[in-house]
């Protein structure tokens, strides 16, 4: 608390990221990471690019980045929006289109981020509660809103939507915006990127943080139609012009161009979550299907807060979150091999 703080600080509930510790030995399961390096291609154009050119601002629209993802898709390059992070496309995505005269929709169980949006600029939300097997219930979205926004996967319970139900809510009303949230979807969902140009009340919104192992270099990116990437410019412009320092759009270029590492990481991280569901299933837990690099799993027997402080003891941080029906629940993110093995084998000791 300050006296100087304007009227909205004082108001804000701000997001708790996860946490990031320094304690040797750790094994880190809690920040839906990729336990994988990333592309070699990548850490060579980083080296490539540190040079005396850093004393030149960076292209601000990243042409040859939003080239190389619109290639992809057989879209334009004026398709593509990116940013600072997924976060930072999200923020200007809430602040120049979410903002609308009816209620915004999302699930009462997804990113935490989202309600912070909306207190940080004043959009009225309504949480849409989850089905009683924590999927989304497509049909308790219809009916007026100002926009809907969704993760696909869902995080934190890694569950799915296939892109029939992301068209019928698109379908529904064409007046209403249609968020998709797919920082996960390369690890088993369907994109809904190929509705893009039928759809102009579609925007997807994906990440190189999670399967392409860019974390530390913040680079996120919009696909839709151009007068819905036209408004995030206008957004970034009026904030920010060059949220992609040099650094960043040299190694997310190279990154998205090397296909092979993206799939050889993404099918293990994939394989290893198939064997920690069936090894979690064994032990008596309760997992949710995940198409995410995390599990959202609870025990019938243990509450997930003590589960979660005895994994701590024991040198391996998973994410608790202390919410109505998801108190039991820990969040897992998928390791290495030898990381959920390691998981594994402390979890059957605590039972």
């Amino acid at each position: 608390m300050c006296r100087f703080w304007s009227r909205i600080v004082h108001d804000l509930d701000p997001y708790v990221p996860g946490e990031q510790p320094r304690i040797d030995g750790l094994i880190k399961l809690n920040t839906n990471e990729n336990p994988y390096p990333p592309s070699p291609r990548a850490l060579e154009a980083v080296r490539r690019a540190t040079d005396d050119t850093l004393r030149l601002y960076p292209d601000p629209v990243s042409l040859e980045l939003r080239e190389t993802i619109a290639a992809t898709f057989g879209l334009d390059a004026n398709n593509i929006f990116v940013g600072n992070g997924s976060d930072e496309v999200l923020a200007h995505t809430f602040m120049g289109l979410l903002k609308q005269d009816g209620p915004l929709l999302f699930p009462d169980i997804s990113y935490s981020f989202y309600p912070v949006y909306c207190g940080l600029y004043g959009i009225e939300a309504r949480k849409i509660p989850l089905a009683d097997d924590m999927s989304v219930d497509i049909a308790a979205y219809d009916g007026p809103a100002g926009a809907i926004i969704l993760p696909n996967p869902n995080a934190p319970t890694g569950i799915a939507l296939p892109v029939a139900d992301i068209r019928r809510l698109a379908e529904a009303d064409r007046d209403r915006l249609l968020v998709v949230d797919e920082a996960y979807v390369d690890f088993g969902g369907e994109s809904a990127v190929a509705l893009v140009p039928e759809f102009d009340n579609i925007l997807v919104i994906r990440t190189f943080s999670k399967s392409y192992s860019l974390a530390g270099l913040r680079v996120g990116f919009a696909i839709g139609q151009r007068p819905l990437t036209e408004a995030l410019e206008r957004v970034k412009d009026s904030f920010n012009s060059y949220p992609l320092d040099r650094l960043a759009q040299a190694a997310a270029t190279a990154a998205w161009k090397d296909a092979d590492w993206f799939e050889a990481t993404r099918s293990r991280i994939v394989m290893s979550r198939n064997k920690v569901t069936a090894e979690l299933g064994e032990m008596g837990f309760e997992v949710l299907p995940s198409s995410a690099n995390f599990v959202f799993a609870r025990h019938p027997d243990h509450e997930g807060g003590k589960l979660a402080a005895a994994l701590r003891a024991e040198a391996i941080l998973v994410r608790h979150f202390n919410k109505p029906r998801i108190a039991d629940y820990m969040r897992i993110t998928i390791g290495t091999e030898e990381e959920c093995g390691r998981l594994i084998e402390v979890l059957r000791n605590i039972l």
